[in-house]
């Protein structure tokens, strides 16, 4: 193993150089900006578990598709963007199947 890869700053849940506080802040600022956006409203410590979340489901889809994710800023778009994918899925979940109206194909009665 090399050196440089063990002087590496440890991050928090695989994001380097992302302490705990500043992992806090970006993630509950993620989360409570992508409820605004998807109509999902949330408590405060929700906010900030669905921005960590997204934090790191961001990272891992920028990982993905090639896109280097370096910085505050980067990372609190890649948690924005990991946010609204959870909460669009979760909204989605919520809702349930479909359910077809009978009432319109037949005629009353």
């Amino acid at each position: 193993m090399s050196d440089t890869l063990l002087n590496e700053p440890l991050g928090v849940l695989g994001t380097p150089n992302i302490g705990f506080l500043a992992l806090i802040i970006i993630g509950g600022l993620a989360g409570w900006i992508a409820s605004m956006v998807t109509g999902v409203r949330n408590w405060l410590l929700t906010n900030i578990l669905v921005g960590i979340a997204g934090s790191w489901l961001g990272s891992q889809l920028a990982d993905l598709l090639g896109i280097v994710v370096q910085g505050s800023l980067g990372h609190f778009f890649a948690a924005l963007v990991g946010s609204i994918l959870i909460l669009s899925i979760w909204q989605r979940f919520q809702r349930g199947p479909r359910q077809q109206d009978y009432g319109s194909h037949y005629p009353s009665a």
